[in-house]
């Protein structure tokens, strides 16, 4: 049975928890720690390792930390950033089928051309077996901020002493945060990859059933939303701060795109999920038109999750904005 991944991440985890007991482990987790193993407290060494891995909770100030791990040499440093509830997992394994390879997945396959770091947020969802959120970050409740999002991220990459500029690459709605990150940090901003990335122009297309839309976000019916530390977030604030920001840096971009639908979420109705599927390709566009000769990547025969289905066109379109980026200055 293949793994299916689903809409936006908001049911994610369900679809996860029914399909790993037939499944086992995505295969990159297999044999991995529990997701309630203490997070490690220093850089993780050992024969054959390069000195420059390492996999640590990093201080970011005010009593917390965040789990950081960064592999691989030269620039631009690439960061990672996954989308929402999801933790730096979706980054280190894949779920493809022929001809696309299985591996490397994306973290390891930039990392043979480049620095490359991920992390994981507070709240967000370890894939281990069974899924668990994340302790390898503190945790943290309430509904967060993208602009608290894009502070911690810089936090990190300053505590962490990671050598800027970044070349950031956002999956969905963490394509919000490196937006933010990048509008707010233009000089150390290097390039922009969107991952089937979020946008602030989707409101329109579900008109009165927009709060129900950022409800099945927040809440997609797992057994992680009543826990106070789930990551929630203010997606109407968040939309405010972008287009309140100013105007993104002149750096080379990329988009890649789904072209199949978003897989259904335990509890959507199609009143739901027929207005996404409108709006998604017009979110596609104007993220493509944000930058200059931007390439426009679809993913045929994918869905939301594009470095997992496609972990090879995604390590592409990241090695073609290094390259730009390398090149052109």
């Amino acid at each position: 049975m293949r793994q299916r991944i689903p809409l936006l991440t908001a049911s994610l985890i369900a679809t996860v928890l029914a399909v790993l007991p037939a499944c086992g482990s995505p295969p990159a987790l297999r044999g991995a720690p529990a997701a309630s193993a203490p997070a490690p407290a220093a850089s993780a060494t050992g024969p054959g390792r390069d000195p420059g891995e390492f996999s640590r909770q990093v201080d970011v100030g005010d009593g917390r930390g965040l789990w950081l791990s960064c592999k691989g040499s030269g620039g631009p440093t690439v960061v990672l950033e996954s989308g929402l509830h999801d933790s730096s997992d979706t980054w280190t394994f894949t779920d493809t089928r022929p001809p696309v390879p299985k591996a490397p997945a994306v973290f390891p396959g930039v990392a043979a051309f480049a620095r490359v770091c991920t992390y994981d947020r507070p709240g967000t969802i370890r894939y281990t077996d069974p899924p668990a959120l994340t302790t390898r970050s503190t945790r943290q409740s309430g509904t967060r901020s993208l602009g608290a999002m894009a502070d911690d991220l810089d936090r990190l990459l300053t505590a962490a002493h990671v050598p800027g500029p970044y070349l950031l690459v956002g999956h969905s709605f963490g394509g919000m945060i490196t937006r933010l990150y990048a509008q707010r940090h233009p000089r150390k901003t290097a390039g922009l990859v969107f991952v089937d990335a979020f946008g602030t122009d989707m409101e329109p297309y579900f008109g009165a059933r927009w709060p129900a839309y950022l409800k099945l976000l927040d809440n997609p019916g797992t057994p992680f939303d009543a826990d106070p530390a789930f990551e929630k977030v203010d997606v109407d604030g968040a939309i405010g701060a972008v287009r309140a920001a100013k105007p993104l840096p002149k750096v080379p971009m990329a988009v890649l795109s789904k072209t199949r639908p978003f897989a259904a979420p335990a509890g959507s109705t199609k009143a739901l999920l027929a207005p996404l599927e409108r709006a998604w390709p017009e979110v596609q566009r104007t993220l493509v038109e944000l930058g200059e000769q931007t390439p426009h990547l679809l993913a045929t025969g994918s869905d939301h999750y594009v470095q997992l289905h496609d972990p090879d066109l995604t390590i592409s379109a990241i090695r073609l904005v290094a390259g730009r980026i390398r090149f052109g200055r």
